[in-house]
């Protein structure tokens, strides 16, 4: 089977990086008041955040490229 790039595997996220300029959070940060083990965040802040614990790596990144799909849609209407 053909490896992805992540860019394959996780469109949304790419374009929220790359077009959107956003920034994406892995992990737990003991001085957030969050207790989301990922969140998404543009200029404006705080734009969607997971759940707190995950089963893999992987659980979380699904989660967020549809989390960030939904942002997506309601910035551009998309």
């Amino acid at each position: 089977m053909p490896k992805q790039s992540f860019e394959q595997r996780y469109p949304k996220i790419a374009r929220w990086v790359y077009e959107h300029q956003g920034i994406i959070e892995i992990g737990y940060d003991p001085n957030s008041p969050s207790a989301s083990f990922i969140r998404a965040i543009d200029l404006g802040g705080d734009h969607w955040e997971g759940a707190t614990e995950y089963e893999s790596l992987d659980d979380a990144l699904s989660d967020l490229e549809s989390g960030i799909q939904q942002c997506l849609e309601e910035i551009y209407g998309e």
